[in-house]
This record gives C-alpha cells, structure tokens and sequence, in this order.
C-alpha cells in the first residue's frame, strides 16, 4: 500500500522537499480556494485561514488529489526561514470523523518517525473561538529526536480540517504555537456545523465471529445513494479493536462500537479517510460492504454474517474475485450532490493499494 496521502506530505515537508504542481483549472470547475485581502477560503466548505498565521506566512495552495473536484485542498504555510513548515487540509472523505482521522494520523506518524517519538499532548481544543470542537496533538523527540511536530483535527458538516505544523526540535515553542494560532484563526461560516471532538476511547469488544462469510451482490437495478455508517463519530462513544488484520502493506485495526455486537465494522485504511465498513442490512439480514474515501464511496453486496480477518485481508489486498469490481460507485461533488451509477460488467474499479 502506498503511504497516506496525509502522512507522506508530512515527510515531504519535514524533508524541505515542497514541490507539487497543480494542473490549470477547466472553466466551470469549482475553485478550490479563493484568496481575499487578508486569509484564504475554501469557498465549498465555508473555512478560512488567515494568510499570515503567528510567525507563519502562506506560501501555495492547490488541491492534494482529486484535481478539479475542489474536495481534496491544501494550503502550505512557512515561516520566514522556512525552517517551521505546516499545511492546512481541507478535504471531504465519505467517512468523516475527526477523532478517527486522529487517530490514524496518530498511528502513521508514530510508525513514520520511529521509536523515540514521544505523543505529549493529545486532547480536545477549542477551534475560532468554540470549545471542544477540535482534537490538538503534539509529538516530541520525532526523527531521532531532530523534530517537533503538532497536528489539529475539525469535523465541519461533510469536511475535515487537519492542520500540521512540524520544525526542528529547539524551535519547539514556535511549532506549538503555530499550531494553536491556525486554530484560533481557523473561521467556519456556520459554527453550528462544528461536531464536538474528543480522541478515541477503546472498551471492551465482543468476541468475533471467525467463521467465512458469503457474499450476495446487489441486486440488479437502480442504485441509490448510501447510507451512513451507524458509529458514533467524533470520539462521542468508544469504540473496541474487534481484531487485527494482517495484509501484504501493514496490519490494520477492526473497530466497532464497544458493546454492541450487532453492529457496523470498520476498518480505517489511511489518514485521509479511506476505509472498509461493513454496515447492517436495512432488512436485518446481514452486513453490506462499501468502501470510503475522499469524494467516493464505493458499493458492494451484502455478506450474509462480518468477513473474518482471512476474508478482509484478501479483500484489502485485492485477492477476493467477489470484490475485483464495485457493484455501484456514489461520486460527491463539493456541493453535496452525489451522483450514484452502477459498474459495468468491463468496469475496473481500483483495489486499495
């Protein structure tokens, strides 16, 4: 699996290396971001940041992925030496949930920085004002000790906010700093879409099921939109490890609702949103897959109980001819609109990898 889209910008920046390009815009594409005399506005998601934020200064903005499409955006600040570097995410994955993003930004900087990388912070914050709508972390000791690094997660309406900020160790207190003036200065045009936030609390999970499970496709005919995914998100209720899943790019966490055997799976992939989620049928009869990420949510059949591990790890790894190919694909524009169509027979729909 190739490293998160989140995570490998970071190592990017840490590195210095800050060199993406972005493609001219078609007329009629939605704009990413629009600059005004004093911050910069993603004009779909309602949030604003100030161009000049503490000691740092806005450098470029652009879109990570999804070019075009105005729901994947970043924003690149620096400050005057370039030495303190952070980016601002505001991006839309079908799935969203700042504590999980959290916690897997979590999970990837601990592994991408080493063994000495020390988490000294990792609580609610406020965001522009509102108390306990975003998640603030910060790492010590990261890269052997050379770096700091402070990471801010916000869920506004269909949108995740990430703001990281990472500089050399004895310029600890800027990079902190940084991190809290882009909360602060963070603006949402309807505060009222702001999700309370708190980090994800782990009780205990019900014994799984380690019996094969079969797959009935979709029935033939008009697709509709999905479903959400019934987890409280947000860190709002805790959730449980029901197992792990060992596949060919790394082990990957099962997690459901603590204390509800009945209902949905998930199984976070990356730092960006990507996941597995196995939801309950509408008819009580079984459990459907589909697919999150950013701007797309990918629609399979119905399992007749949740896959084992075997069984997940075959479909993350691209082995299970049963999940070679979407049975609908719901596509999000930045306004909300989804647009559902069914795959064809010939259609190749990408395995994550």
């Amino acid at each position: 699996m190739r490293m998160p889209a989140r995570i490998a910008s970071f190592a990017l920046l840490a590195a210095g290396l800050c060199g993406l390009t972005m493609p001219a815009r078609a007329a009629g594409e939605p704009e990413a971001w629009t600059p005004t005399a004093t911050a910069l506005r993603a004009p779909a998601a309602g949030i604003a940041l100030p161009q000049t934020v503490g000691s740092l200064s806005l450098a470029k903005s652009g879109e990570a992925s999804n070019g075009g499409r105005a729901i994947d955006n970043y924003a690149q600040y620096l400050s005057e030496d370039g030495a303190i570097q952070a980016t601002l995410y505001v991006y839309m994955p079908t799935y969203a949930d700042a504590a999980l993003a959290a916690y897997m930004t979590d999970k990837a900087i601990m592994a991408r920085f080493g063994a000495k990388t020390r988490r000294t912070a990792y609580a609610s914050a406020p965001v522009g004002g509102q108390p306990g709508r975003a998640i603030r972390a910060v790492y010590d000791d990261a890269a052997d000790g050379a770096l700091t690094t402070a990471a801010g997660f916000v869920h506004a309406g269909r949108w995740i906010v990430k703001l990281r900020v990472t500089g050399p160790t004895e310029r600890r207190a800027e990079v902190v700093a940084g991190l809290d003036a882009m909360l602060a200065g963070l603006a949402v045009d309807d505060p009222a879409t702001l999700y309370a936030a708190t980090p994800v609390r782990f009780g205990q999970c019900p014994a799984s099921d380690k019996a094969q499970a079969r797959l009935t496709p979709a029935a033939t005919g008009e697709a509709s939109p999905p479903r959400d995914v019934g987890i409280p998100r947000d860190g709002q209720d805790s959730l449980c490890i029901r197992g792990t899943i060992a596949t060919a790019d790394g082990s990957f966490d099962m997690l459901q609702q603590a204390g509800r055997a009945d209902g949905p799976i998930i199984v976070p992939m990356d730092d960006s949103g990507t996941l597995l989620a196995f939801d309950p049928a509408q008819d009580g009869r079984g459990y459907r897959l589909s697919i999150h990420m950013v701007g797309q949510t990918d629609l399979y059949g119905t399992y007749d109980r949740v896959p084992n591990a075997a069984q997940v790890a075959a479909i993350i790894d691209g082995k299970d001819p049963q999940t070679a190919q979407a049975d609908a694909v719901a596509a999000y524009a930045a306004n909300g609109d989804v647009t559902v169509r069914r795959a064809s027979p010939a259609a190749a729909v990408p395995q994550i990898r």
